[in-house]
Parts: structure tokens; sequence; C-alpha cells
């Protein structure tokens, strides 16, 4: 039993195998980057006129900034469950407008049967 999870271990997928399995089916790795200014405010003293008078000077740096976005695909499983959701929410749509139908062609029916009653209690 020892030997049995020893080979296991020894013989298991790699990190590596795993990854590209993954790029065979579909995993796309895209590179976003966004731009940052970064401004700060030096100051800087400067003696005019037997006076200490502070100059400010605006410096701005911009710095860009990558990152890795993973677009993992979905599974066969994930698929099957959203269409058959889709295919639900479809399916009761459909019957809510057939039983709104329905309610009202018995509404107007009820509507329309009037003289039968007026008759009815006149004779």
């Amino acid at each position: 039993m020892k030997y049995l999870v020893l080979l296991l271990f020894v013989y298991s997928c790699s990190a590596k195998w795993h990854y590209n399995k993954a790029i065979k089916k579909g995993l796309e790795i895209t590179t976003k980057s966004d731009t940052i200014r970064i401004t700060t405010i030096d100051s800087v003293p400067v003696v005019k006129h037997d006076t200490i008078i502070y100059e400010k000077f605006y410096t701005s740096k911009d710095t860009v900034i990558y990152y890795k976005d993973v677009y993992v695909p979905k599974t066969i499983r994930e698929i099957r469950i959203e269409n058959k959701l889709i295919r639900d929410t479809i399916r009761i749509k459909e019957n809510a407008k057939e039983n709104l139908a329905k309610e009202e062609t018995k509404q107007t029916k009820a509507e329309n049967n009037w003289y039968k009653k007026f008759l009815l209690g006149l004779v």
C-alpha cells in the first residue's frame, strides 16, 4: 500500500502538463494594462531680498501596471446547465402566456353569455 501511494505521487501529472492541456482546450491569457499618473508637490526654499520664499514644483510620473487576466473556458456540464436554465425559463414564460390567454377567453365567454342569463330570468 505504501508503494502504491508513492507511485501515485511520482507518476502524477505535473502542473505544466495541466497548463498545456488547458491551453489546447481554449484557455486564453490576456495581458491588460492601466496607466496611473502620480503627482507630487515639491517645495524648495529660495532666498529673495533677505526673505525665504518656498517655491512649489508639481511633478507627475506615469506608471504602467500590467496584470494578467485569465479566461477559463466553461466545461460541457456548465454549458448544459446554462442551456437547460434558458430552456426552462422560456417554457415557464410560454406556460404563463397560455394560462393568461385561457383566463381571458373564460372571462370573455362569461361576459358574452349575459343575454342567456337575462332570457332565463324572464321566462
